[in-house]
């Protein structure tokens, strides 16, 4: 799990480098094509059907949606944001998972779970600041995001279709391709890149795939209790990453909400009630 996320925060950053030099759909659509071809190839040294007809059942679409939206407004965050605020939003998805578990499959939650929602929820505030000097509207993109993977989770649990990892990879990884032709009919202006810039987006790529890999072997063979606190760690590689390679510096009210979100998740996945 650690390994994985690391390969996710190093991901984001070649997108958001190789996102000032090609128009962002561009990327997005190279990364999608390229992942959704090495899944579609496991899957097929499997015996599988990459895309099996049980992609179109109503949850599956409504899962496709989810994601859909999730990758474009995570991307766009982490592309026009700060990678650092963007990664700590994004934190909140399992807080989100676990009010929408109650919500709409009437989950049993606890008051100790509510209470650990409500601080992460309080936690995606304190770095918005909605209304303070230096606060931008863009940030939202990252709390948009946050939503649509939560979607992602939730239509997953739902899902009556039994899809292998492999699959949902290459399930994955086209509906990333889906959501960068979406940004690029939208700006166009799309190129050839020279030599560095195509190993920026490779790198994305080459991260982006190992980082789903790991984390299937992690979801695979360990106790999901024990690896899931470790997603996390994608936000230390991330304040790192971002404060290396962009000279980002997070102020207080950004590292402190980051830490309140971490910790009530953190918190909110030990509770069983």
């Amino acid at each position: 799990m650690v390994a994985s996320m690391a390969g996710f925060a190093v991901e984001d950053a070649f997108l958001k480098a190789s996102a000032r030099h090609l128009p962002l759909g561009q990327v997005m659509i190279v990364m999608g094509l390229c992942g959704m071809a090495v899944f579609a190839a496991m899957s097929l040294r499997r015996g599988e059907r990459p895309l099996p007809r049980g992609v179109l059942a109503p949850m599956m679409l409504a899962r496709s949606a989810s994601e859909i939206a999730g990758r474009l407004f995570y991307t766009l965050a982490v592309a026009l944001t700060p990678l650092s605020s963007a990664s700590a939003i994004l934190q909140a998805t399992p807080l989100v998972v676990i009010a929408g578990a109650a919500l709409l499959f009437r989950e049993r939650v606890g008051a100790a779970r509510w209470l650990a929602v409500a601080l992460g929820f309080l936690g995606v505030l304190m770095i918005l600041r909605p209304g303070a000097e230096g606060f931008s509207a863009l940030s939202f993109l990252a709390v948009a995001g946050t939503l649509g993977f939560a979607g992602r989770d939730l239509a997953t649990r739902a899902a009556p279709v039994a899809l292998s990892n492999r699959q949902l990879g290459a399930l994955g990884f086209a509906m990333l391709a889906v959501a960068g032709a979406l940004i690029l009919a939208w700006t166009g202006r799309a190129h050839w890149p020279d030599a560095r810039v195509a190993g920026l987006v490779l790198g994305a790529t080459t991260f982006g795939i190992a980082g789903y890999y790991a984390l299937t072997a992690a979801m695979r063979t360990g106790e999901i209790s024990a690896v899931t606190p470790f997603r996390y760690m994608r936000l230390v590689c991330a304040l790192i990453l971002a404060a290396v390679v962009f000279g980002e510096r997070p102020d207080g009210w950004t590292l402190a909400g980051a830490a309140l979100i971490v910790g009530a998740g953190i918190f909110g996945l030990s509770r069983r009630s």
